[in-house]
């Protein structure tokens, strides 16, 4: 039987956690072994900038910080199980990656 990988990507930890609970549970209700989520590690992303745009003045900087957090769900690829993971209502903050193998 083929096993559906879906990757979660988001900027917000707690809308990507939400779909990866919500394909858990259709995944029990379907009866499908699953696995997960299993935790990528987080891509921190730093900016440092300078605040005087002219460059006279003292040295100072503002610093902005971006985290992509990823997770990965993995499970049976029962067309029924899958079908009602197509149907979740994502949102956009969530970037959702599924391949079968």
């Amino acid at each position: 039987m083929p096993v559906a990988k879906i990757k979660l990507i988001s900027r917000n930890k707690t809308d990507a956690r939400d779909i990866a609970k919500q394909i858990i549970e259709i995944a029990k209700v379907s009866g499908v072994k699953y696995k997960g989520p299993i935790p990528l590690p987080t891509k921190v992303m730093d900016i440092s900038t300078r605040k005087s745009p002219c460059g006279d003045g003292s040295h100072t900087f503002e610093h902005w910080q971006m985290r992509i957090h990823k997770w990965i769900v993995q499970i049976d690829g029962s067309e029924q199980a899958l079908r009602q993971v197509m149907r979740i209502l994502v949102p956009d903050t969530v970037q959702i990656e599924m391949s079968l193998s």
